[in-house]
C-alpha cells in the first residue's frame, strides 16, 4: 500500500502514484500604519493541499475502474482520511480535482496509457 484515501487504496494493483506534492500555508493579515511598516497578525493555518500524479497501463491493471471509484468519491463531496503506507495520518481531505490524459490508443479506441492527477484539499 502506497497510500489510502478513505477505503480507496493506492497500490500497484489499483493506481500507483509516481509523484506527491504536499503544500502547506499559513494566514497572516496586514494592517496599514502611517510612517512605519504594516502590522502583521498571524491568523492560523491556511490551506493544505496534496497533489498525486501517476501513470496507468490498463492492459496490466484495471486503472479505469480505480479512476471511476475516485470520481464517485469526489461526487459524494465527503472528506476522507488520508494515510500513507508508513501509517502517517495527514488528516481529512476532499477531492477537488481529477485530471486524466489518455494516449496510445488501441483500434477500438481504448487507451493503453492513462496519466492521472489528483488534487486533494484538507478540511
Amino acid at each position: 500500500m502506497l497510500m489510502a484515501l478513505g477505503q480507496f487504496v493506492f497500490s500497484l494493483s489499483t493506481l500507483a502514484h509516481q509523484d506527491l506534492s504536499h503544500r502547506l500555508g499559513w494566514r497572516h493579515e496586514q494592517s496599514a500604519r502611517v510612517g512605519t511598516r504594516d502590522a502583521n497578525q498571524f491568523l492560523g493555518p491556511g490551506e493544505e493541499t496534496i497533489s498525486l500524479s501517476g501513470l496507468v497501463a490498463p492492459e496490466l491493471m484495471d486503472g479505469r475502474a480505480s479512476l471511476d471509484t475516485l470520481r464517485d468519491m469526489a461526487d459524494q463531496g465527503e472528506a476522507w482520511p488520508l494515510v500513507d503506507g508508513t501509517g502517517r495520518v495527514f488528516g481529512s481531505f476532499v477531492i477537488t480535482g481529477l485530471d486524466e490524459r489518455q494516449s496510445l490508443f488501441n483500434p477500438d479506441g481504448t487507451a493503453r496509457r492513462i496519466e492521472f492527477g489528483l488534487e486533494l484539499r484538507r478540511v
